[in-house]
């Protein structure tokens, strides 16, 4: 079979600083002990093991206030890539904890963007993905009641600002040009005065479009990430709804099916912004043994298409 490298893919320079301050602070014998990480570095439990493997213990699971509470106090935590509101910090710092802030630069530009509304009178709409960290950190930085978070275009007509308040529109890094756009014309269309500011980062945006052309050249689209991965979720949603094309996500190679293959010479392969590049690699070369795996297994069924693999 085919397989098309897709490029850009895997790793952007967020999740490569993040990684490397985390490992950093591992190795550093003078940083107090235990250390935490508040929340997964990353989302991608390939990452978290290895972090485990250098004794920094993830805590997930809840929010990132309620969490800290779950840490000795003189500890040392990390703070992941999506960043983390004020109050986090403030908490942080009465406990009498050590802490490292790993929040990518691109999340803090948008941390800096809402203070700055905020301060100058806005109240801001947010456009992102509900339950995920970096909403949660963001959001923090305005004041309740001055921000409000939607995922559709269906949610507009139930945000609470009246006509003639001041709005700036900003979306979750990782989301997808596409989607936002449809959110975005509809905020507009109910608040035509509100200012637009798309935070979607430049590494997201390339991956996708990157995903979506190679898609065009390719029977099928098969992106390595994480489950909980934003971007990696986004770029299947990519490929299906512009490209067109079958896709499916897989964590690592273990997850591939012989059976999804069948009747396929040409598939593409992406990896979410968190993927080791180890994963992809396995998976590529899976793929190009494609016909020796499929007959080793003796699968006779229909493939399975244009289904994001759970």
């Amino acid at each position: 079979m085919d397989v098309i490298k897709v490029t850009p893919r895997g790793y952007c320079y967020g999740v490569v600083d993040a990684m490397t301050l985390a490992k950093r602070v591992a190795s550093d014998m003078n940083v107090p002990r235990p250390v935490f990480v508040l929340g997964q570095i990353v989302h991608n439990r390939h990452v978290v093991e290895d972090l485990e493997r250098h004794h920094i213990q993830t805590l997930d699971g809840a929010s990132r206030i309620d969490l800290l509470e779950q840490i000795p106090a003189g500890s040392t935590v990390i703070f992941t890539a999506h960043g983390v509101a004020p109050q986090v910090k403030e908490r942080a710092e009465a406990r009498g904890l050590h802490f490292f802030d790993a929040t990518c630069p691109d999340v803090t530009k948008t941390h800096t963007l809402i203070r700055e509304k905020v301060a100058n009178g806005y109240s801001i709409i947010y456009i992102g993905t509900k339950g995920h960290p970096e909403p949660e950190g963001a959001m923090g930085e305005a004041p309740a009641g001055r921000v409000a978070l939607i995922t559709t275009a269906d949610e507009v007509e139930g945000l609470p600002f009246a006509d003639d308040t001041p709005l700036a529109i900003v979306t979750q890094t990782t989301l997808s040009q596409w989607d936002t756009q449809e959110v975005i014309d509809a905020i507009l269309a109910r608040y035509p005065h509100a200012e637009v500011y798309n935070e979607i980062c430049l590494a997201t945006q390339l991956r996708q479009e990157a995903a979506v052309k190679a898609a065009q050249d390719a029977d099928m689209v098969v992106v390595v990430g994480d489950r909980r991965s934003n971007n990696s979720n986004r770029l299947v949603e990519v490929v299906q709804k512009v490209a067109g094309k079958p896709a499916v996500r897989v964590e690592s190679v273990e997850d591939l099916r012989p059976e999804w293959f069948q009747g396929i010479r040409r598939v593409a392969v992406t990896a979410g912004s968190s993927t080791p590049s180890q994963v992809t690699r396995a998976v590529i070369q899976w793929l190009e043994a494609y016909p020796k795996s499929l007959e080793e297994a003796g699968q006779t069924h229909e493939p399975i298409r244009g289904q994001q693999q759970p």
